[in-house]
């Protein structure tokens, strides 16, 4: 618009793990005296100010522990007395009141600078005359890195050109999928070659409607595996509708439920006007991207383009500066003086309100829904390459590598374990297929091709180095080993390295089982001189029993966080037995309202800001997942198995919406029990509140 006279605001996505890369060119491009990042002002969140108060009065460092960590982001800027009697603390006491009232003050207060994640301010001449400028605190990249020392908004206020460079993990995990794909099809494949087999592939739009999502980009959280079975997307701008609605913004302004209405026909789709139609047709009439928005205003409440963008930004910022009064008299008003009715003018105005600080703009949603359409359609034809891709790209999205593994799995990919004699560095498709004839010998046949076998990596053992891994292979390259002494002689290997192998078991194929790697690599000495090994005394290996299956599970996830074996679930079922708790294939046949009960390991907790307390909690048992809904006063009155276990027991109530092949499953809590103690140390993380 005319009145917009400030830089454009550019972000632009790389891939995550080559980002440090693009960093790198900036600053070879335009100079490190032209290029800075941008700072960002780490406050003090309830957590950290409890430790850093606590410390400062001389409480005892475990006990502060023990009570942030009991501590939650909903838990709001003051700690609870209930937190504090559960971890010992008498409320009343004068100590115990000076630390509560100090860590109130000090939430919100500035803690330190750290460094924009990607955010540059780049300069025509030199960048200190305008800003002033510091090196970083990576010892590492303080020849090369340099930070301004104010944030975003202190940018913004000048007018000040920011370019952000930021990192997404889906682009890196596409990228390793085409790149295993060309390994399978023997030609390369790139973007366009998905695309060009047509946007509306039936299969791919069919595992999408079944909530098939899992390790997907953006449709793979909770939230929206309960939206697909409703929304039911069949054509490539069904997902940009579906990238967008799933937000704070759209559900907090009531457009979730009435577009979902108007889709299905259960409601009528009117426009109280053609200009209101122009804006809000190709969405049923509810505004659900920021672009609408400001159609409407333009359109609806003659608003100029110049005023549209400034209420684009007061939407932004309204909750931080409550910069949306002006706007009512001006959007409801000219509404009325047009001829709309007025409750139909405030209720256009409070969905505005409504976006708050998640306006999403339709350009946004469309280009993440091409990454949607690209990792779907790469799982639906290609579980295997997804599959080495994703492992190969971590961290990233919504599930740990052995749910990505476990899901894989039920899709027909054969998951080998990690062996010295075959595995690289990363995993990896282990042999090789051809493509099929192509139709028109156009592009590459990229759909009929057998799953490859996916060879876990050496980066998934914990405790061994990635130089010691490229050691393994580079040796192994020359001939296979013979035995661990011929391992850990020829790939120069510590004893640090060798009993982490043996704790993976990926030294099977060269010693036995677990038990006897784990002898065999004791006894090698490896020290660095032939006269120092000379002096070992060669003892006959000693025939130790085979570990059992429980104890390989527990292996397993110590060691590479995931097992190839049974759940540990399966190997659970006769302690659970008592609480008569159902599997997940079972309770998936359940009818509404009916009594259940169900056992699993904790793999996500998440209590959204629009959910209004509820947390949601998913399960994972040796057959599937299940999803529990736990309302705000089940929530407090069992914060502590809730908030604890790793293992669940959960008694409750099935809630079951929609035909059987979209059907939308939980269990609604009622009791909660924490077995964690059943696992017997088994490391399970889940990942909460993210």
């Amino acid at each position: 618009s005319a009145e917009r006279g400030e830089p454009p605001d550019i972000d632009v996505d790389f891939e995550h793990q080559r980002r440090e890369e693009v960093i790198q060119y900036i600053y070879r491009k335009y100079g490190r005296h032209r290029a800075a990042l941008t700072a960002v002002v780490i406050t003090y969140r309830p957590r950290s100010a409890v430790r850093d108060v606590g410390r400062a009065l001389g409480i005892d460092l475990q006990r502060i522990d023990a009570v942030a960590k009991s501590q939650q982001w909903y838990d709001g800027s003051s700690i609870s007395t209930e937190r504090l009697r559960e971890n010992g603390f008498d409320p009343e006491a004068p100590i115990t009141k000076l630390w509560a009232e100090l860590t109130h003050q000090l939430i919100g207060f500035p803690r330190h600078l750290s460094q924009h994640p990607g955010g540059f301010l780049i300069a025509k001449e030199q960048i200190a005359l305008l800003v002033p400028v510091e090196n970083t605190a990576m010892a590492e990249a303080d020849a090369t890195r340099t930070v301004i020392q104010w944030e975003k908004d202190d940018l913004d206020a000048l007018g000040l050109l920011k370019v952000d460079v930021l990192a997404l993990g889906m682009l890196s995990a596409i990228r390793r999928a085409l790149d295993f794909l060309g390994q399978k099809l023997g030609t390369a494949v790139a973007m366009q070659d998905i695309l060009g087999h047509g946007e509306e592939d039936a299969a791919t739009y069919r595992m999408i409607c079944k909530a098939d999502t899992v390790g997907v980009f953006q449709i793979e959280s909770r939230a929206q595996m309960s939206m697909l079975p409703r929304l039911q997307p069949r054509k490539f701008y069904d997902l940009v509708i579906e990238v967008a609605i799933v937000r704070p913004g759209p559900i907090q302004g009531g457009m979730v439920h009435p577009y979902l209405k108007r889709r299905s026909g259960e409601e009528p789709v009117e426009y109280p006007s053609p200009e209101v139609a122009q804006a809000l047709e190709r969405t049923c009439g509810v505004p659900i991207f920021q672009e609408q928005v400001m159609q409407l205003a333009v359109l609806a409440a003659d608003f100029t383009p110049g005023e549209a963008d400034k209420l684009r930004r007061a939407m932004a910022a309204w909750k931080r500066k409550g910069g949306l009064g002006p706007f009512h008299d001006r959007l409801v008003g000219r509404m009325v003086e047009k001829g709309y009715e007025r409750e139909y003018a405030e209720r256009i105005f409070k969905q505005i309100q409504g976006f708050g600080e998640y306006g999403f703009p339709e350009s946004h949603a469309a280009s993440f829904a091409l990454l949607v359409y690209v990792s779907c359609w790469i799982k639906c034809h290609h579980p295997d390459a997804f599959l080495a891709a994703l492992l190969n790209s971590q961290p990233m999205g919504f599930y740990a590598p052995a749910q990505l593994v476990r899901d894989a799995r039920e899709h027909g990919v054969n998951v080998l374990p990690v062996d010295v004699q075959v595995s690289g560095w990363e995993s990896g498709l282990q042999g090789e297929v051809r493509a099929l004839p192509s139709s028109g010998g156009q592009a590459p046949q990229v759909m009929g091709v057998p799953n490859l076998p996916v060879r876990l990596g050496l980066n998934r053992i914990n405790g061994l180095s990635q130089d010691a891994a490229l050691r393994i292979v580079q040796a192994r390259e020359q001939s296979p080993f013979i035995n661990s002494e011929d391992l850990a002689r020829r790939a120069a290997l510590n004893a640090r390295d060798l009993a982490a192998l043996a704790a993976a078991d990926a030294l099977h194929g060269i010693t036995g089982h677990r038990h006897q790697a784990a002898w065999a690599v004791a006894g090698i000495d490896t020290r660095p001189t032939e006269l120092l090994r000379a002096t070992r005394v060669h003892e006959a290996s000693a025939a130790l029993q085979a570990p059992s299956e429980a104890q390989n599970t527990l292996a397993d996830y110590r060691s590479l966080g995931l097992t190839l074996g049974r759940h540990p679930l399966a190997l659970l079922r006769e302690q659970l037995d008592p609480f008569k708790v159902q599997t997940a294939a079972v309770l998936r046949h359940y009818p509404n309202g009916r009594i259940a009960r169900a056992s699993g390991l904790v793999t996500h907790r998440q209590r959204p800001e629009t959910a209004k307390g509820t947390v949601f909690v998913t399960l994972e048992d040796d057959t599937g997942a299940v999803n529990v809904i736990v309302w705000p006063a089940v929530a407090e009155a069992q914060r502590k198995p809730l908030l604890a276990a790793r293992l669940l027991t959960v008694f409750g109530q099935w809630q079951r919406q929609g035909d059987d092949e979209h059907a939308v499953m939980h269990l609604l809590a009622v009791k909660m029990i924490d077995h964690s103690e059943m696992l017997h140390g088994l490391v399970s993380k889940s990942r909460n509140f993210r």
